[in-house]
């Protein structure tokens, strides 16, 4: 027997286009619990989700609380996992790569800020 919570989420998985290639590529199924374990926490994404619109609005947040949890976790791995390289003279693209990671860093807490703004009203 499931429980309430397996049941709100074993909506069928949403269908995104793939970037063409063979049949087989050109789908895949993504589901809302996926999306947020993958750090997904734009609600304009979410909301693409059926179940997402089921939700009040402060269960919403706390998805997108925990998708952006999740973003932060996956960029510092990243960027830790990029500068564990302890000689970038061997290495020059690693130090743009830790650019990009850190841009995105500061993307995700401005993006943090300006969701915290919207949903704590």
């Amino acid at each position: 027997m499931q429980n309430q919570d397996e049941l709100e989420h074993n909506e069928p998985p949403v269908e995104l286009g793939g970037s063409g290639g063979s049949p087989a590529s050109t789908k895949t199924a993504l589901t809302f619990d996926k999306a947020i374990e993958m750090g997904e926490y734009r609600p304009e994404f979410l909301a693409q989700f059926p179940e997402w619109h089921g939700y009040p609005r402060y269960i919403q947040f706390e998805f997108i609380r925990k998708a952006l949890t999740n973003r932060r976790k996956q960029l510092l791995t990243q960027w830790m996992e990029i500068n564990k390289s302890n000689d970038y003279s061997k290495k020059p693209h690693l130090i743009e790569a830790s650019k990009n990671v850190e841009r995105w860093l500061s993307q995700l807490r401005q993006d943090k800020e300006a969701l915290y703004t919207e949903y704590s009203g």
